[in-house]
């Protein structure tokens, strides 16, 4: 193992066991260097690569500290990754998606508020019947995006916004070159909402899986 995959690993160890908690400050270099008995260097450059994935918080002229290990401040590096995506593996981000929303949208059917489904109708009705397809595409991430985090689930709504990328792409392809992309997508969202505010978990999974394989039908034809 590389020296500093190791001393990745040992303070990765640290934190894992509870010897190092969130928000704790890390010995200082030579007092932890030592104690894990490694290099200096070595720590420095293990430290320089957990912060980069943001678990660590080096502050200058104060220290190195274990950050708040938050899934969505930890899931940010997903978002980073995903970024490098191929256009030929669009379709994987898709299958991934219609797995994961539909599952955190009928979570939602039974925690959403009546002032949430509100803003969300609000939100459908300032685009308004023929909106742009710009319009429609940032709409379409608010609105699901406001949906998944009534999940109550932190790591799914930060799982999905880091897959975002890559699908946003594919709808606007779509809303491009699609007759009916705009007035569909536009339905779907008013059946989404309806499913939500019936409290109906099933149907709700169900329009959004209808929402999401539209997507991925049409790109499926395009390739």
């Amino acid at each position: 193992m590389a020296v500093t995959d190791e001393a990745i690993e040992k303070i990765k160890g640290m934190i894992v066991s509870g010897a190092l908690r969130p928000g704790d400050r890390l010995p200082k270099e030579s007092e932890l260097a030592a104690e894990l008995g490694l290099s200096r260097n070595s720590l420095r450059e293990a430290v320089r690569a957990l912060s980069l994935i943001r678990i660590l918080d080096v502050r200058q002229g104060d220290g190195t500290y274990v950050t708040s290990l938050d899934p969505q401040l930890l899931l940010e590096a997903l978002s980073f990754v995903v970024d490098f995506h191929r256009d030929d593996t669009v379709l994987e981000f898709l299958a991934v998606r219609r797995i994961l929303e539909p599952a955190a949208t009928a979570m939602a059917a039974s925690r959403i508020s009546e002032q949430q489904l509100d803003a969300l109708a609000n939100q459908l009705d300032k685009l308004g019947d023929d909106p742009s397809v710009e319009e429609l595409v940032a709409c379409d991430l608010e609105f699901h995006r406001g949906i998944v985090q009534s999940s109550g689930n932190s790591v799914l709504c930060s799982l999905l916004d880091g897959l975002s990328g890559p699908t946003t792409r594919a709808r606007i392809w779509r809303g491009l070159t699609q007759e009916d992309a705009v007035s569909r997508t536009l339905r779907e969202h008013r059946a989404i909402l309806a499913a939500l505010r019936d409290r109906d978990a099933e149907a709700a999974r169900s329009w959004a899986t209808v929402h999401i394989a539209s997507v991925e039908q049409w790109l499926r034809s395009t390739l």
